[in-house]
């Protein structure tokens, strides 16, 4: 009897048995279609690396064990703070009578879907580079008295991660807590020399979900996208800079990196405080929420009503997404959008074609160079559809434009760190701030116009003349974008 035969056999069968087995575990979760076809393409085609791709990538672990400490969102004061506003915004309370009607569906949705709380009496000032952006925050850190929260998806090591490094360790040695959450994916060559220092002063620093050989897990695929920075509970910034040389300099080939970036005063601070408590404690289990000197809720001469708004695996909704979705559908006049990876899925896709089509300015503004090359030959998948719906696409040609910003109407805006993606809207922990704000939402418009100048529009005749070979590689790029 040939035992090596029918040992090959049943391994075989055991083999195509698990495949079937997670097929059908993928139909059970109920996914988006696209996506469940997509990963069903792969394991059938390329059986053995797409299980492996599967198991590393592809399992759905949003509101599952894994996640349960990051529940502490549901703290009864949040649920008590959240349904106040919803009276309140019935009441009209919080703007103007005629801009409240136009507003307040967003503020409830994201009042029931990520009790993102609202607040009054703030400022925002908009950083509109690296320079700007690193200047002040750097300024902010070392005014710093009580305490200084950052968390970034990269700090790299270079020029500005050791000014970083060097200006928290001498904080740190001053009294002055300080308490960092980095992304372990997205901060991957942070050698550990550079997080030892920082130890050793004092500074609390922390990864968050950790990845690590030979214990490699689906953990890679949920990442901490969020860039949040707080000072005291007086000052906060969040926006698309990371602390990476690249975010000030550029980039060989590419060009000068364009990006959005917010400093924010006033009580809208102290969410931004929240969202990174949450996290902080998802890393280390401490709590420090109920500590009122976190959670001072700060008043400014200013009133610009800012939400905020997080999402993320842990979420019971895709909040930014829908939040997104909902902005494109409110716009009576116009919407602006600046995005540095567009693959943003059939919902999203269908609203801003029948804005479009309803004659509504629909403007997107992509990168003409990108990072990422697969990214940028799928978002360039979605052009023609969205030309001949009427939506006018611009290429940003003076570097890479990485501003994550949506202006709508010129009264309301969003920015922060969601990409306009799959990854963004359902698998990376991001945080964006609503502004309801005339003044700041017509600021980001000219803004956009401005970069509207260093970009070229396409045109829908010369579009479907483009080479043969760019709509196979954009196809191609298009069937991997449920996957990336």
């Amino acid at each position: 009897m040939n035992w090596t035969g029918i040992a090959i056999d049943i391994g075989i069968v055991l083999y195509i048995l698990t495949i079937l087995a997670i097929i059908y575990t993928i139909i059970l979760e109920n996914r988006n279609p696209v996506r469940t076809l997509a990963w069903i393409l792969v394991l059938v085609l390329a059986p053995g690396i797409g299980l492996l791709f599967y198991i590393y990538f592809g399992m759905n672990y949003r509101k599952i064990k894994m996640f349960s400490m990051k529940g502490l969102g549901d703290f009864k004061w949040l649920q008590y703070m959240s349904e106040d506003q919803k009276q309140r915004i019935k009441k009209a309370e919080l703007l103007k009578k005629e801009d409240m009607e136009a507003v307040k569906p967003l503020m409830t949705l994201l009042l029931n879907n990520s009790k993102a709380l609202l607040s009054r009496n703030n400022t925002v000032e908009i950083l509109n580079n690296g320079e700007a952006t690193f200047s002040s925050i750097f300024k902010a850190i070392a005014k710093a008295k009580k305490y200084i929260h950052l968390e970034y998806y990269i700090i790299d090591k270079g020029e500005l991660g050791e000014k970083l490094k060097e200006l928290l360790i001498t904080k740190a040695k001053e009294g002055v807590e300080v308490r960092v959450i980095y992304d372990d994916v997205g901060s991957w060559k942070l050698p550990k020399r550079y997080i030892k220092e920082m130890q050793v002063a004092g500074i609390q620093i922390y990864p968050f979900l950790p990845v690590r050989f030979p214990l490699f897990t689906n953990k890679v695929n949920y990442r901490n996208h969020r860039k949040i920075v707080v000072v005291d509970g007086d000052t906060g910034f969040i926006g698309g800079l990371n602390f990476a040389d690249r975010y000030l300099h550029g980039l060989p080939g590419i060009g000068i990196w364009r990006d959005t970036h917010l400093k924010v005063k006033g009580e809208a601070v102290t969410s931004l405080q929240v969202v990174f408590l949450f996290d902080w404690y998802f890393v280390r289990q401490e709590l420090l929420l109920n500590k009122a000197e976190y959670l001072p809720n700060k008043k400014v001469d200013g009133n610009v009503v800012v939400q905020t708004v997080a999402s993320g695996p842990d979420s019971d909704w895709t909040s930014i997404q829908q939040a997104y979705f909902t902005l494109i559908n409110m716009a009576k006049k116009y919407v602006f959008i600046s995005t540095p990876y567009f693959m943003p899925g059939e919902t999203t896709i269908n609203s801003l074609k029948t804005a479009a089509m309803s004659g509504v300015d629909v403007r997107i503004m992509i990168p003409y160079k990108s990072d990422s090359l697969l990214t940028h030959w799928c978002t360039r998948s979605y052009v023609e559809e969205l030309l001949e719906a009427g939506v006018r696409v611009f290429q940003y040609r003076k570097g890479f434009n990485h501003s994550k910003v949506i202006v709508m109407d010129g009264l309301v805006s969003s920015v922060g760190t969601a990409n306009m993606d799959i990854r963004s809207f359902e698998q990376n922990f991001e945080v964006n701030l609503i502004i309801y704000d005339r003044n700041v939402s017509r600021q980001l418009g000219s803004d956009f116009l401005d970069d509207l100048k260093g970009s070229s529009e396409i045109s829908i005749h010369r579009w479907k003349f483009r080479p043969k070979r760019d709509k196979i590689r954009e196809s191609l790029a298009r069937l991997f974008a449920p996957l990336l």
